[in-house]
């Protein structure tokens, strides 16, 4: 009789649905690290006389970038091509080892102002000699770099591929992820600019470092509030933190959108969709790049956010 019972309980065990193994989300989910959060020249920048920066290296901050990573794939972008590509590119091999040299399956440029594509030149033969490094551009940005030095013997050489990118034009990195590029109103001499909408399989991150005035961006149809609703997490110009914070500049003339103009315009904005901004691309005068002050504090208080080098959001 223990035999029998001892049977038909195996049976409907064996009946059973058999549960699938949950997936390691912690080890294989796809996320954005930001490598850096200041404006072109970094902080302390260049001719700055007297910092605490230049003497405690914890209070330095690094040009604007952040990496697009898949550990399911070992796979990893870079978005823009910074003055501290080097040690950008350091801080990822600590987060996500890669046997490579330099190990990128990608690098996305915004535009041709100096902090975000000058790190490419350590891609070329005097350092790392990278093999075909994919460099997606917009078409001006491409033609930049194909049609002069030091850039174009980049191309020559093959230590880079120009990857074109067209305007609202998703790109797909894998079956996970994809890039799409949207243009947007700055001071393009030599290249159109852009920002990114990074998406995953569960969440979206906005990419936009460089812009002019939101006003300006509404002249074009389109509204900044609109491209916040679409992402979980929106990275935006936080460049200057109010006017008159340059001596002797007319900041006219150096049309971002201040913090203080920002954070009165998206005041009304419920409190989630206010929690989505992380401001980056701080000037060394803005004092919200530095820890603890009244200036980060304010915009904490009003609901906002400042980026912080080496923050993950998971996609």
């Amino acid at each position: 009789m223990h035999d029998c019972l001892l049977i038909s309980t195996v049976a409907v065990l064996l009946a059973l649905p058999v549960a699938a193994a949950e997936p390691d989300t912690a080890s294989t989910a796809p996320f954005v690290v930001v490598l850096g959060i200041a404006q072109d020249a970094g902080y302390p920048q260049a001719g700055t006389k007297e910092s605490p920066a230049w003497d405690d290296s914890a209070l330095r901050r690094h040009a604007s970038s952040i990496a697009v990573v898949d550990p399911q794939s070992s796979e990893r972008w870079l978005v823009e091509a910074t003055p501290d590509f080097k040690r950008q590119l350091h801080r990822l091999d600590v987060i996500a080892p890669h046997e490579g040299r330099p190990g990128l399956d990608g690098i996305f440029l915004t535009h041709a102002h100096v902090g975000h594509y000058t790190g490419l030149i350590h891609l070329g033969r005097e350092v790392i000699g990278a093999h075909r490094v994919p460099v997606h551009a917009m078409p001006r940005m491409a033609a930049f770099l194909r049609e002069n030095g030091p850039w174009g013997q980049l191309v020559e050489l093959e230590n880079i591929v120009l990857r074109p990118l067209a305007d609202r034009r998703e790109v797909r990195l894998n079956d996970r992820l994809t890039v799409t590029p949207f243009t947007v109103p700055h001071r393009d001499e030599y290249s159109e600019t852009v920002g990114f909408v990074i998406r995953g399989p569960h969440r979206a991150v906005l990419f936009l470092p460089d812009i002019d005035k939101w006003e300006r961006w509404d002249e074009a149809g389109e509204r900044i509030e609109d491209w916040i609703a679409r992402v979980d997490v929106a990275y935006l110009d936080g460049s200057f933190y109010e006017n008159g914070e340059i001596p002797g500049r007319d900041m006219s003339l150096i049309p971002h959108p201040f913090i203080r103009e920002s954070m009165e315009r998206f005041a009304a904005l419920p409190e989630a969709e206010r929690g989505k901004v992380r401001f980056l691309h701080l000037n060394r005068t803005n004092p919200a790049i530095v820890d603890g002050s009244e200036a980060q504090r304010t915009i904490e208080k009003a609901g906002f956010g400042v980026a912080r080098e080496l923050e993950r959001q998971g996609l």
